[in-house]
Parts: structure tokens; sequence; C-alpha cells
């Protein structure tokens, strides 16, 4: 199925590229950079461990999970309330359901600046409204979306801990922000701020080990000379292309590469 939440970075593209393809597997799938999720909703694979490091994203996967026809019916009346106003005024309302704490979320997504999520320093979300009016969609099922979580240990937390629990015959994805302003994809300032060179250096630490330990590990990164070079003593990427939507005006997207790496 199709993710329902919109992230940054999202991987539906890569779905469709001809040069991607998963490597065989026989044990868990494991995704710590989890976002919109597309890769794991398009596999449904029936045991995995999903983990990111956005507590409300995951609290959202969560209530999607145990409670979604209440996320539902919740999501249907904020489409109803939709407007400027509302908008913003929902933004800065705290919720103490959870329930409504993800359809708050899904709502902000869906309706907010090209489905961007960002913080201002006290950790409230402050994207301002976008242009899209359609807060339920037509081919939403959450239904279906509990039922392919329901096989999935979610969690919260930083990348390592959780890549450090694969071994042979696990599957890892590996889809980490970008640090580097490749290809002219504008989005270095807003990456540097969660995932730092180091973390990258991490990362790669992290993929080298859980390789040794006998797992597969799938990565996309940045087509970029630094990320070639911290990742050569494990192997070359293919280099894939896609289409940038970073950029708040359509006539500043361009086409970028990324690096693709299969271990």
């Amino acid at each position: 199925m199709k993710p329902f939440i919109k992230w940054a970075g999202g991987k539906r593209w890569l779905l469709n590229d001809p040069s991607f393809g998963l490597p065989e597997y026989s044990g868990r799938y494991i995704e710590p950079f989890l976002g919109g999720g597309a890769l794991f909703f398009h596999l449904e694979p029936p045991d995995a461990i999903l983990s990111d490091a956005n507590e409300r994203l995951i609290a959202t996967y969560k209530s999607i999970r145990d409670e979604w026809r209440l996320v539902q019916a919740s999501l249907a009346e904020f489409q109803e309330k939709h407007s400027k106003e509302f908008y913003y005024e929902e933004r800065s309302r705290e919720h103490s359901s959870s329930h409504l704490r993800a359809a708050q979320f899904l709502y902000l997504n869906r309706t907010c600046f090209n489905g961007l999520y960002r913080e201002n320093l006290k950790g409230q979300f402050n994207v301002p409204l976008g242009t899209k009016t359609q807060v339920s969609l037509p081919d939403d099922n959450f239904e279906l979306a509990s039922k392919i979580l329901s096989r999935a240990d979610l969690r919260t937390g930083d990348f390592e801990a959780i890549v450090a629990e694969a071994m042979e015959g696990d599957l890892v994805f590996l889809d980490p922000p970008y640090t580097t302003a490749h290809n002219f994809n504008g989005f270095v300032k807003y990456n540097q701020k969660i995932f730092t060179w180091g973390d990258q250096q991490r990362l790669m630490e992290a993929t080298r080990d859980a390789i040794q330990r006998g797992a597969r590990v799938v990565l996309t990164n940045a087509d970029h000379g630094s990320i070639h070079k911290l990742y050569v003593e494990l192997g070359a990427p293919t280099v894939v292309s896609r289409p940038s939507v970073i950029s708040g005006s359509v006539g500043s997207r361009r086409s970028t590469t990324e690096a693709l790496f299969i271990f």
C-alpha cells in the first residue's frame, strides 16, 4: 500500500527506479529512519523493527495501529473545519488523547507547506499553511495500515541501537537525512541540524558491523564525494536520479542524484 504520511526525502520514487532491487532475506525487516515508510508499506513484511527519532511520528503510527477508527473519524472532522484560521489554531493546540494527536499530526502534514516537518527551538511545529486543502484522501486505508503495522515493533530513538540488533538473515534499510549540499538540493542547513557528519560516520560503522554479522543492508545517501569516500571499504554505490521537490518554488526544482548502496 501507499504511505499515508508525506515526509521529506521519502522513497516512493525509488520503488519505480529500474536500478533498484532488494537483496533476498529471510529474517526481519529493520528500518531506523522510518519517515513516511514507503518501502515498509510496499513490502508489508511479516516481522519488522521500525524506528525514528521523531517521537510524534512514531506516536502517530502507533495510534493508527491501535485505534485507527478514532483517528479516521477525527481526521474527517478536521476536514470539515479546515480553513486558514483553523489551521493555525490547530497548529498551536495540545490534545490530551492519542488519537487526536495522531489526527492532528496527519492534518498538519497534509495541509502544511510542502509537507515539511519542522520545529522551533521550543519543540513546537511551526510550518506555515500550504495550498492543499484535502485532509481525508480517497486512497486512505487506515484499516490495512493498522494490520501491516501490527506486525512491527515501533520504537523511538537513535539509529545505532536499532542497527546493532540486525543479525544474519535480516534486511536493514537505511535512509538517513543528507548532510551535504549535493546537486544544489538546498537542504543542507535543515539536515545539518538533525544529522551531523559525526552521525554519518556512526552510521557507516553501524552498517559495517551489521554486514559483518551477516545482515543485508540497503543504504540511500547523498551522491557526494565525501559519502563515496566514507563507504569506500564497503563498496561503491549506484547513482540514481530523482526529481527534487524540496524547494518551495516549482520553477527552482530540478533533477538530482542520490547514492544507492546494496551490501
